[in-house]
């Protein structure tokens, strides 16, 4: 029954195919909503396990056992074999721990060094532009509003002509309204706590760049304008040396795999709402939930037994 909780730490491995056939088929609102959903609750599963197995090597201790009043030895699979995954059930935690702590910070230190950046800007309409020869454009999150702003340097703004700008401007709007950053936040912190997950974080942002460009052209009312605005910042941008590094959170106009936008932005709007691979990613959370819930049932069943509370089988 051990295996229960060992299958939720292996499904991750089957989420980033499925995710990427997700977010290149499927539209991309919705996409983004379920990739990240299934990001995070394989996730979830993945640290639930990971503490369900590190109980039998915590129980073994006089300490724990009498704090849950254990009469007997808790048993919980083959001798030789628990207290093994117990034990690297209780590195990985810490291994898992630290990655988030580290990202955590690496990431806050990013965001508030992409504040002073901007900080003593002037800003108007949520937007601000930087004197900077190298073409950048990014939606920030938070600030003194906690709106968020839209940062543009001036080397951006003379690659673009007026209408193109427009069309930019309007895709780093759709990150900030839809708040892209708090999926792309779910996403990273997912892949902190899986290295399958972290394979999930770019369809995460290719769906959110996407949205977004999706939601521009709404706006502009022209797919071929958006697609040549992005293709165009994003050319500019390569042609100079990348400035400093940008937090996750900050969606970027330039961000992902340029050409599959543009392609997508040349073809029809996407329509269609399910697809098999959406469905095979509910599926999989389903499995990952089921095992993980049978596998605590079945170790709370085995705590009841070294309590006394039921005869031993």
């Amino acid at each position: 029954m051990i295996a229960l909780l060992l299958l939720p730490l292996l499904l991750p491995w089957a989420l980033p195919p499925l995710a990427r056939r997700t977010a290149e088929r499927l539209r991309p609102d919705i996409a983004l909503v379920a990739v990240t959903g299934a990001a995070a609750a394989l996730a979830l599963g993945v640290v639930a396990c990971l503490g369900v197995l590190l109980l039998p090597l915590a129980l073994r201790l006089p300490g724990a056992a009498a704090l849950v009043h254990l009469l007997r030895p808790l048993h919980a699979g083959p001798p030789v074999l628990v207290p093994v995954l117990s034990a690297v059930a209780a590195g990985a935690l810490v291994v898992t721990a630290t990655a988030v702590a580290r990202g955590s910070l690496a990431e806050a230190d990013r965001l508030r060094t992409a504040h002073r950046r901007v900080a003593g800007v002037p800003e108007a309409g949520g937007m601000c532009v930087l004197d900077d020869d190298r073409p950048d454009a990014f939606a920030l999150p938070g600030g003194p509003r906690g709106t968020g702003r839209i940062v543009v340097t001036a080397g951006m703004l003379r690659a673009l002509d007026a209408r193109e700008r427009e069309a930019l401007l309007g895709h780093e709007r759709a990150h900030l309204s839809s708040r892209h950053h708090l999926f792309l936040a779910v996403a990273a912190l997912a892949g902190w706590c899986h290295p399958a997950l972290a394979a999930v974080v770019p369809h995460v942002s290719f769906a959110a760049e996407r949205a977004a460009d999706e939601a521009a052209a709404r706006t502009c009312g022209d797919r071929r304008l958006t697609a040549r605005a992005v293709g165009r910042a994003a050319l500019a941008a390569t042609s100079r040396p990348a400035g400093p590094d940008l937090p996750v959170l900050a969606a970027g106009g330039t961000t992902g795999p340029v050409p599959a936008r543009v392609r997508a932005l040349l073809a029809q709007a996407p329509t269609r709402r399910v697809a098999p691979a959406l469905l095979a990613m509910v599926l999989l959370c389903g499995a990952a939930g089921a095992s993980s819930a049978a596998g605590a049932v079945w170790l709370h069943r085995g705590v009841e037994i070294a309590q006394g509370e039921l005869p031993f089988e």
